[in-house]
């Protein structure tokens, strides 16, 4: 008999391939994105040159690669990964990641990173959650493209209150001076990993952190960015 986790997450169909997750089928019929700005990943009408907002005032990235926007059937996916106890989703989730920046890299001529840092969360919510979601999509990301994965390297010094009930303005100051890097990042080319990106604020903090220690350049790598 066959087992859950050879059959697809979506369509529940049995796969030929356990480790990929997603049929060939489901994995076509996932909703097109809009044009999108290459840098902050917002709707734009060019996507190979910032748009006007990104001119104007820059993220502290240099490119967001994303799946797909929040909406049906990623966002119930993501959904049972973070709050349901799925970890299992994790290879499936990275491999749509891997498959995706793997396009962007060859559309926008995107750098190799030297390392691959997840977004932390607070010891205290990742013991309730028992794992931390960024985390498990980093590991098989950085296995598959033979880049360094430092699990410990991006820490919480302060826990905050969730981003989901706050405002944009919010988040930006619930967020400062959140984060601390234990690692020597000078020089080297970075993938900042989370499982989605709303207002940008969390990895925006986390980016500048990065930049301000003398990262070369920064990419976010996630499965939804909300449009």
């Amino acid at each position: 008999m066959l087992s859950i986790r050879s059959r697809c997450w979506l369509c529940r169909q049995p796969l030929s391939l356990m480790r990929h997750g997603l049929c060939s089928c489901c994995l076509r019929h996932l909703p097109a994105r809009p044009p999108c700005c290459p840098r902050c990943g917002l709707p734009a009408g060019e996507t190979r040159t910032p748009c006007g907002r990104c001119l104007q005032r820059p993220p502290p990235w240099q490119r967001l690669v994303f799946v797909g926007d929040y909406v049906t059937p990623l966002s119930g996916l993501v959904k049972r990964f973070k709050f349901h106890r799925a970890p299992e989703l994790a290879p499936a989730l990275a491999r749509l990641m891997l498959l995706r920046w793997q396009q962007a890299r060859r559309e926008q001529y995107l750098n190799r990173p030297d390392l691959i840092l997840a977004v932390p969360l607070h010891a205290t919510r990742c013991w309730r959650r028992g794992y931390n979601q960024s985390d498990l999509l980093a590991r098989p990301l950085a296995r598959w493209l033979g880049c360094a994965y430092r699990p410990a390297a991006l820490r919480r010094v302060r826990k905050t209150a969730l981003q989901q009930r706050l405002s944009a303005s919010a988040r930006r100051r619930n967020l400062q001076r959140a984060f601390a890097c234990t690692v020597p990042v000078a020089g080297r080319h970075i993938a900042l990993v989370d499982d989605v990106v709303t207002t940008g604020s969390t990895v925006s903090e986390i980016a500048a952190l990065l930049r301000r220690q003398g990262a070369a350049s920064v990419q976010i790598w996630c499965v939804c960015r909300t449009l």
